[in-house]
Parts: structure tokens; sequence; C-alpha cells
């Protein structure tokens, strides 16, 4: 089976000629990269087990073109995620294929990292000297004095000089094979295709990590035909980028493709000492009375309100009734005083997306929060604000149709109970109450869980929620 697609999908669903072309422009390297890759892959016999990780990038469409095991990574974190399948499948061969920008800025510290841990993963580093994918912006490893469209007059020292990547890897214990090689004729083109199987096959006989810096043309951002390029690679690159072998260790195997890790869920609970006892559920099924089958929220206030902290346990307590429940987090410049907020969503089956750019339901414990985020909550659903410190709503913008505005002082309450740290947990108790997400046992059950170290706070959080419930119920509907 041939390793390379007979045609490509991203192109006219793959039919006529635009189907049989890849993306990169004439001239590129990538192209000649692919191609030699495709021909070691399938000459080492490795195709049914290789995973090629491509993240942001020139060669972010590789997995159109490689019938291989293929995973997208954000920018820079190729590395990262390239550690995650090794781990995971030990016996697979697992190459993180990655850019100038991408390797060497965004992801340098995930490339050194990785490179250090030394684990049988295979580096193939494209350098164009230039950021390809995105405007032609200066790039790590920009020669001095090359023109790019954020250095045009061209590079200067106080711009940084060009960075050595494969000098820089070949320092560190972990690699065992560094070598740069180049494209710019035939007998370096055979030189890169060597050096390309020479690095998977270390990873398959388990001797470690290999890293291969190919020096590639770029005639688009150059503004130079292929011919000129493939020059100016070897006239202006290769002075600043020796070409050759930086380090060859000769080492035994010794990596155990054989010992898979255990995806058994007790033995994973147990080394977070989770319980295994499933919780008690007390809902009678999914609240799809808030509107269909995945539930926005949007819990907002300044650093401190403790938005954070119930927005974590409205997660949990939906994650005990066995429904799919995700937490994203988003904190301001400071811990105490900047703002905060946190998105959770809570499906019946899947949470397809965990942000909330349009909730169902908007906790506001401020005025800021209050009116930056009110207008983004979708018709018909409900706002939960602080009426204590929340008193004028003249100035609030125009909302949605269908808007429950629900004002309740869980400052207030929370200092009635002489601890104003509590008011998050008394806006738990308000958003039972007004949502009816989930009965009353869930959120105590939930609360009571996470205390279970500090029983001596369990009876100020029941008075807290308590309170919200008692208080919410209140308010006419």
């Amino acid at each position: 089976m041939s390793v390379i697609y007979d045609h490509f999908e991203r192109h006219a669903h793959g039919e006529g000629l635009k189907g049989r072309t890849t993306h990169y422009c004439p001239g590129c390297g990538h192209g000649l990269v692919h191609r030699d890759l495709a021909e070691v892959i399938e000459t080492l016999g490795i195709q049914d087990r290789t995973i090629l990780v491509s993240p942001v990038g020139c060669s972010v469409f590789a997995y159109y073109y490689f019938d291989v095991g293929n995973t997208q990574a954000a920018h820079g974190r190729a590395p990262a995620v390239a550690i995650g399948h090794k781990r995971a499948n030990p016996n697979s061969i697992v190459i993180s294929y990655q850019g100038d920008g991408d390797l060497a800025s965004i992801g340098l510290a995930e490339t050194i990292s990785t490179a250090q841990m030394g684990i049988p993963i295979t580096v193939i580093f494209i350098n164009n000297a230039i950021y390809g994918m995105t405007g032609g912006q200066l790039a790590p490893t920009t020669l001095m004095g090359q023109k790019t469209t954020t250095s045009p007059e061209g590079r200067t020292q106080a711009m940084g000089m060009p960075l050595r990547m494969a000098e820089l890897i070949a320092q560190l214990d972990g690699p065992v094979y560094v070598e740069r090689v180049a494209l710019y004729d035939a007998k370096h083109r055979i030189k890169a295709k060597k050096a390309i199987e020479k690095a998977l096959r270390i990873q398959a006989e388990g001797r470690g990590y290999a890293f291969i810096e190919v020096l590639s043309e770029c005639p688009t951002h150059l503004k130079m035909s292929p011919e000129e390029t493939e020059k100016w690679v070897q006239e202006c690159m290769e002075p600043v980028f020796p070409l050759g072998v930086k380090k060859d260790l000769v080492v035994e195997p010794w990596w155990n493709a054989e010992q898979t890790p255990s995806f058994d869920p007790g033995k994973v609970l147990a080394l977070v000492g989770a319980s295994k006892d499933a919780p008690t559920r007390h809902a009678k099924g999914f609240p799809a009375h808030m509107g269909g089958q995945d539930i926005s929220f949007k819990l907002a206030g300044a650093g401190g309100d403790g938005a954070q902290t119930a927005a974590l346990l409205l997660a949990r307590a939906a994650i005990n009734e066995g429904f799919d429940a995700t937490n994203i987090p988003s904190y301001g410049p400071e811990s105490r005083g900047g703002t905060s907020y946190a998105d959770v969503h809570i499906a019946e089956t899947e949470v397809l997306n965990p942000g909330a750019p349009d909730p169902m339901v908007l906790v506001a414990f401020n005025a800021p929060s209050l009116m930056k985020f009110a207008p983004t909550v979708r018709k018909g659903g409900v706002i939960i604000y602080d009426s204590t410190v929340i008193e004028d709503l003249s100035k609030l913008p125009a909302l949605a149709p269908g808007i429950r505005m629900v004002g309740v002082p869980l400052t207030q309450l929370a200092l009635g109970l002489e601890r104003p740290m509590v008011k998050n947990i008394v806006a738990l108790g308000a958003i039972q109450s007004v949502t009816q997400a989930f009965p009353v046992e869930t959120f105590l059950s939930t609360i009571r869980t996470v205390l279970k170290d500090k029983p001596a706070l369990l009876p100020l959080n029941e008075a807290a929620f308590a309170a919200g419930v008692r208080h919410a119920a209140l308010i006419p509907a």
C-alpha cells in the first residue's frame, strides 16, 4: 500500500488534477521531504504503526497526503503530542514534522525538553529561514540582513542572531543522532533521504531520539525562482547553518516496545487515590428543560470572588450524575482583584465545544462582569447577579429577548454567615434554585466530597448553599 494517497481529498474532493496536487508552492522543499519520508516509511515496512504529528505551519495539511496515523497539534506543541503517542503506544513510530517558526520559536521549550528526555521519536525540522504559512515574518532562523515582512530593512543584531537548532539539540544528553541536510541538488537530496532513513531506523530499533534539520527552499517569500532559491540556500544559508552530522552515538536498544501502559479505569483511579465506588445519583435525568442536550454556563467576577471554584463544583456535580462536563477557566492578571471567569458545559452524552461564548446561564459577581457578558447570554437565558454590589441596571446593554434577570445578594448572605468568601457557594445554591439543573442533594454531595478532608468547613458551606437556595426561591419567576 502506498504511503502517499493516490488522490488528496482536500482539493476538489480528490477528483481531477487538483485532487492530485499538494498545497505547497512551486519549488518548496516540503514536497521533496514528503516524498522521501513516504519512501523511507515504505522501505522500512513501518506504515501500519507510523504516527505523523503535524502542527500549525506550511505542513499543516500533511494528513491529506500521508496514509499513516495522523495527529494535528497546536502551534509548537508537536513534541508534547509525540511524547503522548509514544508513551501510549510504545511500538509506534512517531514523527514530529515541524517548521522553524513552530519548532524554534513558540515550541522551543517543548523541543528542548522532549529532546532531553531522549525517548525514541524522530523530529524532522524544516528550516527555510522564514515564517512561510503566515505571511513571511521574521523567524528564529532568519539570516542576518534578510528582509522579511517584519524586518523590511533586514534582520539586525537588535533582533537577535539566527538560532542553530541542530547544534543546540546536539549538546543535550538525550539525543543520539542529529544531522543537518539540504535539498539544493541531487547529491544533497540523496544525503537527506539517507539521514531520514537512519533517524527512523534508530527509532524502530528503540535506540533513542533523532533530529534531522533540513535546509529547505521557500521561493515565494524569497521572491526568487526555484533555481535561484536553491542557489541562495547553498550560498547564504549553508555558511550560517553548516551541513553534516552533529551527533551520532552508538547505543544499544533500550526502549521496551512491549510495555504498554494500562488503560484500566480502576488502576488509573487508584493512582490518583480516587474511589472505585460510583457516586450516588440523585437526578432523574438530564436537565433538558434548560434547552437541549448541551447546557452552557459562564461564571464571572473579580479575582477572589470564587467563580473558578463554583464552576469546578458545578462541573463535578454534573459528572457525578453521569453526564459529560467541561470546565474551562480564564484567569485575569492577578489572583486577587483581576478579572476571572470560567465556562462550564454539561452534555447528556459528549461536550463538543467547551467554550461558552453564548451561555444559557450567566452568574455575575460584579458589575464589570455583568456589563461584559450579559449581552452574550442567549435568548431565553438566565442571568444571576450579586445584587449586593450591583444595584443599578440602567446602563446594562441591550439583551437578547426573554432573558430572566435574578438579583441575589450573594455577598450580603455570605456576610450574614460571617464569611464573605463563601458567596460563591451561595451562588451555587442560587443556580440550583433558579435553574433546577440538578437536585439539592446533587450539589451537597459534591460539596461534601470536596471537603471530606476539611470537615470543619462543611457546616458553613452547607449553610451558604442553603441560603442561596432559600433566597432565590423567594424571587418571582
